[in-house]
Protein backbone atom coordinates (compact mmCIF):
# COMPACT_ATOMS: atom_id res chain seq x y z
CA UNK A 1 0.00 0.00 0.00
CA UNK A 2 2.84 2.40 0.89
CA UNK A 3 4.82 1.62 -2.49
CA UNK A 4 1.25 2.55 -4.47
CA UNK A 5 1.01 6.08 -2.45
CA UNK A 6 4.76 6.63 -3.44
CA UNK A 7 4.18 5.39 -6.94
CA UNK A 8 1.30 7.76 -7.24
CA UNK A 9 3.28 10.42 -5.72
CA UNK A 10 6.03 10.00 -8.12
CA UNK A 11 3.37 9.81 -10.85
CA UNK A 12 2.28 12.90 -10.12
CA UNK A 13 5.19 14.67 -9.69
CA UNK A 14 5.99 13.13 -13.28
CA UNK A 15 9.30 11.41 -11.81
CA UNK A 16 11.16 10.24 -15.40
CA UNK A 17 14.30 8.24 -15.37
CA UNK A 18 16.42 11.81 -15.70
CA UNK A 19 14.22 14.03 -12.90
CA UNK A 20 15.10 10.74 -10.65
CA UNK A 21 18.45 10.78 -11.67
CA UNK A 22 19.00 14.83 -11.08
CA UNK A 23 16.55 14.32 -7.40
CA UNK A 24 19.64 12.34 -6.47
CA UNK A 25 21.99 15.38 -6.16
CA UNK A 26 22.63 15.73 -2.24
CA UNK A 27 21.22 19.85 -2.95
CA UNK A 28 17.75 18.43 -4.07
CA UNK A 29 17.72 16.23 -0.91
CA UNK A 30 18.93 18.62 1.29
CA UNK A 31 16.62 21.88 0.16
CA UNK A 32 13.46 19.68 0.23
CA UNK A 33 14.23 19.13 3.90
CA UNK A 34 15.28 22.41 4.61
CA UNK A 35 12.55 24.03 3.47
CA UNK A 36 10.33 21.58 5.09
CA UNK A 37 9.74 23.77 8.64
CA UNK A 38 8.79 26.62 6.39
CA UNK A 39 6.32 24.63 4.76
CA UNK A 40 5.28 23.75 8.47
CA UNK A 41 5.16 27.68 8.79
CA UNK A 42 3.18 27.96 5.93
CA UNK A 43 0.27 25.70 6.66
CA UNK A 44 0.31 27.40 10.50
CA UNK A 45 0.01 30.58 8.46
CA UNK A 46 -3.76 29.78 7.63
CA UNK A 47 -4.62 30.92 11.40
CA UNK A 48 -2.94 34.22 10.80
CA UNK A 49 -3.65 35.31 7.05
CA UNK A 50 -6.39 33.35 6.43
CA UNK A 51 -7.05 31.58 3.28
CA UNK A 52 -4.15 33.94 1.61
CA UNK A 53 -2.44 31.04 3.03
CA UNK A 54 -3.36 29.43 -0.20
CA UNK A 55 -0.23 31.51 -1.72
CA UNK A 56 2.67 30.50 0.02
CA UNK A 57 1.45 26.76 -0.07
CA UNK A 58 1.21 27.21 -3.49
CA UNK A 59 4.81 28.48 -3.82
CA UNK A 60 5.77 24.69 -2.25
CA UNK A 61 3.92 22.63 -4.28
CA UNK A 62 5.31 24.53 -7.30
CA UNK A 63 9.53 24.46 -5.31
CA UNK A 64 8.65 20.19 -4.54
CA UNK A 65 7.79 20.16 -8.21
CA UNK A 66 10.75 21.95 -9.56
CA UNK A 67 13.18 20.30 -7.09
CA UNK A 68 14.52 17.29 -8.46
CA UNK A 69 14.49 19.31 -11.42
CA UNK A 70 16.67 22.20 -11.23
CA UNK A 71 19.64 20.60 -9.78
CA UNK A 72 22.28 18.47 -12.17
CA UNK A 73 22.78 15.08 -11.74
CA UNK A 74 25.25 13.96 -8.79
CA UNK A 75 29.09 13.71 -9.99
CA UNK A 76 28.90 10.93 -7.55
CA UNK A 77 25.80 8.60 -5.85
CA UNK A 78 27.63 7.77 -3.35
CA UNK A 79 26.30 10.20 -0.42
CA UNK A 80 23.58 9.32 2.17
CA UNK A 81 21.05 11.68 0.52
CA UNK A 82 21.69 10.22 -3.09
CA UNK A 83 21.38 6.35 -1.64
CA UNK A 84 18.18 7.92 0.19
CA UNK A 85 16.31 9.11 -3.02
CA UNK A 86 17.47 5.71 -5.17
CA UNK A 87 16.49 3.83 -2.12
CA UNK A 88 12.89 5.18 -2.77
CA UNK A 89 12.88 4.40 -6.51
CA UNK A 90 13.70 0.91 -5.59
CA UNK A 91 10.70 0.80 -2.64
CA UNK A 92 8.49 2.24 -5.41
CA UNK A 93 9.76 -0.39 -7.82
CA UNK A 94 9.16 -3.55 -5.01
CA UNK A 95 6.84 -4.94 -7.60
CA UNK A 96 9.43 -5.38 -9.85
CA UNK A 97 11.95 -6.48 -7.64
CA UNK A 98 10.55 -7.81 -4.24
CA UNK A 99 11.95 -6.12 -0.91
CA UNK A 100 12.59 -8.07 2.21
CA UNK A 101 9.95 -8.06 5.01
CA UNK A 102 11.52 -6.67 7.60
CA UNK A 103 12.42 -3.54 4.49
CA UNK A 104 9.06 -3.48 3.86
CA UNK A 105 7.85 -3.69 7.71
CA UNK A 106 10.09 -0.91 8.74
CA UNK A 107 8.84 1.15 6.20
CA UNK A 108 5.08 0.81 6.94
CA UNK A 109 6.27 1.20 11.02
CA UNK A 110 8.05 4.46 10.33
CA UNK A 111 5.37 5.66 7.68
CA UNK A 112 2.26 5.13 10.36
CA UNK A 113 4.61 7.27 12.60
CA UNK A 114 4.88 9.80 10.08
CA UNK A 115 0.82 9.38 9.61
CA UNK A 116 0.23 10.14 13.60
CA UNK A 117 2.89 13.13 13.28
CA UNK A 118 0.38 14.41 10.39
CA UNK A 119 -2.55 13.38 12.66
CA UNK A 120 -1.13 15.70 15.55
CA UNK A 121 -0.16 18.44 13.27
CA UNK A 122 -4.06 18.17 11.58
CA UNK A 123 -5.47 18.40 15.48
CA UNK A 124 -3.41 21.29 16.25
CA UNK A 125 -4.28 23.17 13.16
CA UNK A 126 -7.66 22.77 13.64
CA UNK A 127 -7.89 23.14 17.44
CA UNK A 128 -4.95 26.14 16.98
CA UNK A 129 -3.07 24.90 19.55
CA UNK A 130 0.59 25.43 18.33
CA UNK A 131 2.14 23.36 20.75
CA UNK A 132 0.28 19.99 19.51
CA UNK A 133 0.72 20.94 16.01
CA UNK A 134 5.02 21.55 16.82
CA UNK A 135 4.88 18.24 18.53
CA UNK A 136 3.23 16.49 15.04
CA UNK A 137 6.07 18.50 12.19
CA UNK A 138 8.58 16.99 14.88
CA UNK A 139 7.42 13.39 15.30
CA UNK A 140 6.24 13.31 11.37
CA UNK A 141 10.14 14.97 10.11
CA UNK A 142 12.09 12.31 12.35
CA UNK A 143 9.96 9.53 11.48
CA UNK A 144 10.58 10.96 7.45
CA UNK A 145 14.44 11.10 8.86
CA UNK A 146 14.60 7.83 9.99
CA UNK A 147 12.23 6.29 6.76
CA UNK A 148 15.32 7.62 4.57
CA UNK A 149 18.29 6.59 6.59
CA UNK A 150 15.96 2.63 5.80
CA UNK A 151 15.85 3.72 2.46
CA UNK A 152 19.58 3.85 2.24
CA UNK A 153 19.94 0.47 4.08
CA UNK A 154 17.10 -1.10 1.68
CA UNK A 155 18.97 0.21 -1.51
CA UNK A 156 22.20 -1.12 -0.33
CA UNK A 157 21.03 -4.29 0.15
CA UNK A 158 19.46 -4.50 -2.79
CA UNK A 159 22.24 -3.16 -4.93
CA UNK A 160 23.84 -6.28 -3.95
CA UNK A 161 21.00 -8.46 -5.61
CA UNK A 162 20.08 -6.07 -8.61
CA UNK A 163 22.09 -5.09 -11.37
CA UNK A 164 20.70 -2.58 -12.55
CA UNK A 165 20.19 -0.62 -9.04
CA UNK A 166 24.39 -1.62 -8.67
CA UNK A 167 24.35 0.36 -12.28
CA UNK A 168 22.85 3.79 -10.60
CA UNK A 169 25.91 3.92 -8.20
CA UNK A 170 29.10 6.34 -9.44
Amino acid sequence: MLNSFLNLIANLMRMDEHAWERHANPWSVWTRIVSAPFLMLAIWSIHWIGWWAALPLGGFAIWYWLNPRIFPPPASTMSWAARAVMGERVYILSTLHPISVYHRNAATLLSIGSAIGGLLMAAGLIAAEPWVYLAGCIGAGLCKFWFLDRLVWLYDDMAREVPEYQAWLR
